[in-house]
């Protein structure tokens, strides 16, 4: 594929940003599911929230062209072979994974309105409603900035000089690739989506990884991607899930409870490498000196802030200390990755876990220092549930820099949890 001609030559009607409403990350369609079961009525809102304000995003990107592609995403249904692909395949060695009631639901979805306003440099962007519906914006809505941020700065651009770019961005992605086939018995997968470069990147980036790592290469989180390119379709849960519990909590007991809650709506549904422990939602540390039980026969867990390494060996301790053997468990690091981070970790704890790298960001949008001014470079921009039945959502992370909330409620949900002095951290992506 010439990507540069592609870009050079794009008219979005014919090229889309978002191809389809599985153009998005598999745990978002894991989770939807368990919403669609466990919560179905609960009413919430999704906002954009920018966390890199010097990316003037406003200004960047005409207003009018954001909203010919949100209403093209709004257009969008699935076709007869997606269908087919979600009922019929094999995820994680299981077959049937989407439910007939969900998958009937999922069939007749389009997507819900949504509410754009320029403020300033940035721009408001919310998503209300049931939730099962409104979820499934997150990942298309952040696609969409991201790759219309690419395309105002790379506009002015002749054709050779966006050969070149691509060439240069082509050769530090195989570079990385080929640093990565000395790591002896690495596992590593393309969580890149939510702020991908383009569509077509990730594309590449996903077959480059095949082509370069082979059998280290596990798959992708990219659902169209996975279909298209006979790849494995790689996700469990997310944020999401304990934050909008956690909002819906009566009381201080039952906001206590909300994250195992939700774990034990999941532990119903799913088994295997599917039971995957994402702890740090109100503190890793907090979170396993309370959980029950049953919860260490899960898995492992998925480390997504603060210092990978010190939330490796809390969770190490914790196996150990309930009678686990930790070289069984896995734990999959997913937070700013880049090849020197990688390798390093795998050296850490080969042999005392099962180590496995979701690589994002710094996979599908590395185009730092290829254009003037850095242009290109990745910036941090999410869209989170920040109300749930009226209530507002809190993250507090193991990084205080990736909270959020209204200050009010991040101090209670920092008592409740027990959460202490943090570490803050740059927040990279």
């Amino acid at each position: 594929m010439d990507i540069a001609t592609r870009v050079y030559n794009h008219k979005w009607k014919i090229d889309p940003i978002i191809r389809s409403l599985i153009d998005t990350d598999f745990y978002k369609l894991l989770m939807c599911q368990s919403v669609f079961r466990n919560k179905p009525d609960t009413h919430v809102v999704f906002s954009l929230i920018n966390r890199s304000s010097d990316v003037p995003l406003a200004r960047l990107i005409d207003e009018g062209e954001l909203r010919e592609q949100l209403d093209h995403i709004r257009s969008l249904s699935l076709s007869r072979g997606e269908s087919t692909w979600l009922r019929g395949n094999t995820f994680y060695g299981k077959r049937q994974m989407f439910r007939p009631d969900f998958m009937e639901w999922f069939e007749g979805l389009r997507l819900p309105p949504y509410h754009l306003e320029r403020k300033g440099d940035q721009y408001e962007l919310t998503f209300e409603g049931s939730w099962p519906e409104v979820m499934l914006w997150e990942v298309p809505a952040l696609a969409v900035l991201m790759e219309l941020r690419s395309r105002a700065v790379l506009n002015d651009m002749g054709r050779f000089e966006l050969q070149v770019l691509y060439a240069r961005a082509m050769t530090r992605v195989w570079e990385k690739i080929e640093r990565l086939r000395g790591v002896e018995g690495l596992s590593i997968a393309d969580f890149g989506t939510r702020r991908r470069h383009s569509f077509l990147w990730q594309d590449w980036c996903a077959q480059a990884m095949r082509e370069g790592l082979g059998g280290s290469f596990t798959g992708t989180s990219n659902c169209l991607i996975a279909m298209r390119r006979e790849l494995e379709a790689i996700g469990t849960n997310a944020h999401e899930l304990p934050m909008v519990y956690s909002a819906l909590a009566r009381d201080d007991a039952a906001l206590a409870q909300a994250p195992y809650d939700v774990l034990s709506d999941w532990h119903e549904e799913h088994e295997g490498n599917l039971r995957i422990i994402l702890p740090d939602t109100y503190g890793t540390q907090g979170f396993l000196d309370r959980a029950p039980d049953w919860l260490a026969g899960w898995t492992g867990v998925r480390i997504d802030s603060g210092d990978p390494a010190s939330a490796a060996e809390i969770a190490i301790r914790w196996w150990q200390d309930r009678g686990e053997d930790p070289r069984e468990k896995r734990v999959i690091f997913s937070d700013g990755l880049d090849v020197d981070k990688i390798a390093e970790l795998h050296r850490q704890f080969a042999g005392r876990v099962k180590a496995s790298f979701g690589w994002g960001t710094l996979l599908t949008n590395d185009f730092r220092g290829l254009v003037p001014e850095d242009g290109l470079a990745p910036f941090s921009l999410v869209c989170k549930a920040v109300s749930a039945n009226g209530q507002p959502t809190v993250k507090l992370s193991d990084n205080p820099e990736k909270a959020m909330g209204p200050a009010e409620e991040i101090a209670r949900y920092k008592r409740v949890f027990g959460v202490g002095a943090q570490d803050s951290m740059e927040v990279i992506v």
